[in-house]
């Protein structure tokens, strides 16, 4: 994992405050919780104002309070983006770009796995006359075929969900900048530690918050990271509509998160390739999808700085009855959505009926996915062992 000193300041520092007084003597080391919904001004005309500007002022907390500021400078100059803007959710965020971005006639191209509930909205899209196409295989050459005389957003993932597959970035982007299309991408696997989506050209960077940045499983939120302009249309078209603005204690826990997001990223990464490693060998185990084990030669090695706790495996044994029996003899593993906590997390996109379904998502069948924790990489080994014994 290669982490820059500036990064590492970021995360755990405070970017300079240019509304503090220059007279003060001292300042709090955690950023202020301003636990109030609205704010109030000494003169209408200050109001008038606030109200004519609310992409900067606070006024009402649906749009801006200075709790949310600090994480969002912070999270701006990680992605080395312009803005960045707070939100209740990562769905909210990922709802809010997309939701501003096109219209009806337009064209959504989805790029290599994708998060499930993001091709669920582009579905939801579709009763707003918006159509979209999905190249799950993140095949490049596919993709450049897929577009329409009418594609306005291509989205995409790398490493992407389920599967981990990596893209090569800037050539994506190439392509779509070639056509006048907007790039958007969900960072949350790699984080802005990991991998700078910006510096390649892509236009919007998305992420949960909820996982990695947060860490401690006890928030749920969001953000977009872009161009300033952008981020200011996306603001008034959708965010201060759709109402999904995170509490200024769940932004105080987003930076709480930051704090200690490099040396949690270490130990993710370390049990991640420990227990990826294990399994490798492992006769019951037909494929380990993990970013450091399927290297592509088309995809630039320095793409990405690192690796994360988050990769999944395939049985050969693989249908539903094995897949349960593996996942119910865990005992240390717990079973449950998300990712990216202190916890080990196990989960599996199989059901009983939906083979059908996994293979036109790309998605092999006896896949489990594993988030891995900050707990022992022995302990982690060991009850995957003894679950595997299940599959045999």
């Amino acid at each position: 994992m290669k982490l820059s000193p500036q990064d590492l300041d970021i995360c755990c520092g405070h970017l300079k405050d240019e509304t503090a007084q220059a007279a003060s003597v001292s300042q709090p080391i955690s950023t202020p919780i301003h636990q109030t919904s609205l704010f109030s001004f000494d003169r209408f005309e200050d109001l008038s104002h606030g109200l004519a500007n609310e992409f900067t002022t606070p006024v009402y907390s649906r749009g801006r309070n200075p709790s949310m500021t600090s994480v969002e400078q912070k999270l701006a100059a990680l992605e080395q983006g312009e803005a960045c803007k707070l939100f209740a959710s990562g769905m909210g965020a990922i709802s809010a770009a997309i939701s501003a971005l096109v219209s009806q006639g337009d064209h959504i191209l989805f790029v290599n796995q994708v998060y499930g509930p993001t091709i669920q909205l582009a579905t939801q899209l579709a009763r707003f006359g918006v159509t979209f196409t999905c190249v799950t295989s993140g095949n490049l050459n596919e993709a450049e075929q897929a577009i329409q005389p009418n594609t306005k957003l291509i989205w995409f993932e790398s490493p992407g969900t389920m599967t981990f597959t990596q893209l090569d970035i800037r050539a994506l982007v190439a392509i779509a900048q070639a056509r006048g299309i907007l790039t958007g991408i969900d960072n949350t696997w790699a984080t802005p530690l990991l991998q700078k989506p910006i510096t390649m050209g892509v236009d919007i960077v998305a992420h949960s918050l909820t996982k990695y940045i947060g860490g401690h499983s006890d928030v749920v939120a969001g953000a977009l990271i872009t161009r300033e302009a952008l981020l200011k249309d996306i603001f008034f078209k959708t965010f201060l509509l759709n109402g999904a603005a995170i509490g200024p204690m769940d932004a105080y826990l987003i930076e709480r998160g930051l704090r200690t997001l490099p040396v949690r990223l270490a130990q993710h990464e370390a049990n991640g390739l420990a227990v990826a490693q294990f399994l490798q060998e492992q006769n019951t185990v037909e494929t380990v999808f993990h970013p450091a084990l399927q290297q592509d030669a088309s995809v630039p090695e320095e793409q990405l700085q690192g690796y994360t706790g988050l990769f999944s495996f395939s049985l050969k044994q693989n249908e539903y009855a094995t897949v349960a029996a593996v996942l119910n003899a865990l005992k240390h593993f717990r079973m449950g959505v998300s990712w990216g906590g202190f916890e080990s997390l196990a989960i599996s996109p199989q059901r009983p009926d939906n083979a059908e379904a996994l293979k036109h998502a790309g998605l092999p069948q006896g896949l489990i996915r594993l988030s891995v924790g900050l707990e022992s990489a022995d302990t982690l080994i060991n009850d995957l062992s003894q679950a595997l014994s299940h599959a045999k």
